[in-house]
């Protein structure tokens, strides 16, 4: 049986070609639609920019912000990384959705691992496409460059991307199994997170009990290893090492989440009916 059969740990392999025809489509729905382009950059910039301002305002006016210049502009940066690669694995697969195409792709050659490979590989592409541009008008606006965090930069990145894969995967799931109609999450579910994550201040003001749900969180120990480069403290391998072991687990879990939910869709038939 081809197409998604089993949990998508069964097939006989996997096929580059086939998740690069996937990211192909996707690629082909972004090149005709310049507004999704456009609107993929605009809040990040957006963001970046009311930050910025806010920014240079606590510069004369908080010694913390002044110590680390840009600590605002690198947070905000960062946390529309894991925003945007959490749209860009859940957008990639509501769009299936929307297009009621999940259908024909359970009768393909392609396989479930395959679909999730495109999604993240979208994610990556989607990432890049919202983020680079704010990062780089941050440099002649407010003549900070987050590239200038060098390595670092690269592991929080990774870091940040997995956690928004994981809840894309999640999110997924949970419109695969409830429909349409919870779409939303896409985008309310990765704000959850927010409030815990420690994005533009330290863990350590949140309450004692609210501390221990953000240590369960990668990006808690993300940001605080962000704020610690910049406060010259250099890369701390601890906060590293706890973000990528729960990345690790969260990812591995939100993929079998996500496998099974589509194997019992297919199996009830309840790709053809999508909808709301």
């Amino acid at each position: 049986m081809t197409g998604f059969s089993g949990t998508g740990f069964s097939g006989t392999g996997f096929s580059g070609r086939r998740v690069g025809a996937m990211v192909l489509r996707h690629l082909y729905i972004l090149k005709g639609s310049w507004p999704r382009l456009i609107e993929m950059a605009y809040w990040p910039i957006v963001n970046m920019v009311v930050w910025g301002f806010t920014s240079r305002f606590f510069q004369g006016h908080s010694d913390w912000v002044a110590r680390a210049s840009g600590v605002l502009i690198g947070a905000v940066i960062l946390w529309d990384v894991m925003f945007r690669g959490n749209l860009g694995v859940s957008l990639s697969f509501i769009e299936e959705m929307w297009s009621r195409n999940l259908g024909h792709l359970s009768v393909s050659p392609l396989r479930p691992h395959e679909l999730v490979a495109s999604m993240v590989a979208m994610s990556v592409i989607r990432t890049v496409i919202g983020v680079l541009p704010a990062a780089l008008l941050a440099i002649p606006l407010y003549h900070f460059s987050i590239f200038s965090l060098g390595l670092p930069l690269l592991t929080f990145w990774l870091n940040l991307m997995v956690t928004g894969w994981a809840i894309g995967l999640g999110v997924s799931a949970l419109v695969l199994r409830f429909g349409l109609g919870a779409e939303s999450l896409a985008w309310v579910l990765v704000f959850a997170v927010a409030p815990v994550a420690g994005i533009y201040y330290p863990v350590a003001v949140l309450p004692h009990w609210l501390q221990a749900v953000a240590w369960a969180l990668p990006p808690a120990y993300v940001f605080e290893g962000m704020r610690a480069v910049m406060f010259g403290q250099g890369l701390r391998l601890d906060l590293l090492l706890g973000a990528a072991g729960l990345n690790l687990a969260y990812l591995l879990a939100t993929i079998l989440v996500f496998l099974r939910t589509l194997h019992v869709a297919r199996q009830r038939g309840l790709l053809l009916n999508v909808g709301e």
